[in-house]
């Protein structure tokens, strides 16, 4: 390791510009970490502040992400094609780069994980260790990642996956559930169309709960399996209703929630990415699928949570779908 970094917690984050990658990175250099950051345009992410180590590089690239991984003790692979485009062309070859550059300094890898693994023969209720038979292409993809995660833990790289439901929070991308059902970026809250079916739960993950709970994980790696997957709770809502419930609360309460437009998603979807994405994964909005998290809080002793309302509220503001309520200690996003 380099005298720079010398006594340093030192982490490479790839994919540090979207919304988990964000979180994550944050939350590590809030205890102490120094954070590098590799993107196609350091000099433009850069610009954003945050205090991180731009480093010029494409995840794509095996030489990029190796340099860029020197002297670093951890990982933290959540990149991801833009707008979902060519998934089963890059995620793999992406990941294959993390493991070879972890492999060769001696690195940890962290993955943010998800629900896409399981098929309806695992639910309604699934653990870390439920069979993992996906339905769909990218849930395919992502048992291919956490098979090859595994056979690199088995030859001394060590893992920690959080498997987690649908992202929501202030830093959440434009193409998430929440921005795409229940508030529009940039405008105020009108009708929420609500994907879920009546009675019918869904799993949520809010992102500043995530990130902590990785950040927790990562800080006790050394006691942990080589291997180590875990499943967050998250928020559960029970009964399909619970998110637009919240949604309209924190609002104004005058909002009306309606069903959302299942039927325009695949006639749109031979012509734009985000709706043949939606329909593939259609399925988690038809099944109640709930992760149990015994294992994580036997771990941790608890789960980060943070009280609904308030996570909807910081990601209202956030996205600007609500006016910053006065004391509020949550930023704007930049636009």
């Amino acid at each position: 390791m380099s005298s720079e970094y010398q006594d340093k917690k030192l982490a490479l984050v790839l994919g540090a510009t979207g919304g988990i990658g964000g979180a994550v990175a944050r939350k590590l250099q809030a205890r102490g970490w120094t954070i590098k950051a590799l993107n196609r345009n350091a000099a433009k992410a850069s610009a954003g502040g945050q205090g991180f180590e731009w480093v010029q590089g494409d995840a794509m690239n095996a030489v990029d992400v190796r340099k860029a991984a020197e002297g670093v003790d951890l990982i933290v692979h959540a990149v991801n094609p833009p707008g979902y485009r060519d998934w089963e062309k890059l995620v793999l070859p992406m990941l294959d780069n993390t493991i070879a550059a972890a492999r060769a300094v001696g690195a940890r890898i962290l993955l943010p994980g998800t629900v896409y693994n399981f098929g309806p023969d695992a639910f309604p209720v699934v653990t870390e260790d439920s069979p993992q038979h996906p339905v769909t292409k990218k849930g395919k993809i992502r048992v291919e990642m956490e098979e090859r995660l595994r056979a690199a833990s088995e030859t001394g790289t060590g893992v920690i996956i959080v498997r987690a439901g649908d992202f929501f929070g202030p830093s959440a991308t434009s193409n998430s559930w929440f921005s795409a059902a229940f508030a529009t970026p940039g405008k105020p809250v009108g009708t929420i169309r609500n994907p879920a079916l009546s009675g019918i739960g869904h799993h949520w993950a809010y992102l500043p709960d995530v990130a902590e709970t990785m950040a927790q994980l990562v800080e006790r790696a050394e006691r942990l399996p080589a291997f180590a997957c875990y499943h967050m709770n998250g928020f559960w809502d029970g009964d399909g209703r619970q998110m637009a419930e919240a949604v309209r609360r924190v609002a104004d309460g005058k909002a009306k929630i309606g069903r959302f437009p299942w039927f325009i998603v695949p006639l749109l979807a031979p012509f734009m990415t985000l709706m043949r994405e939606m329909k593939e994964m259609r399925y988690l909005w038809k099944v109640p699928l709930r992760m149990k998290n015994d294992r994580l809080v036997a771990e941790l002793g608890t789960e980060p949570h943070t009280p609904i309302d308030e996570a909807v509220r910081a990601t209202l503001i956030a996205q600007r779908s609500l006016p910053e309520m006065h004391g509020s200690t949550v930023p704007l996003a930049k636009a």
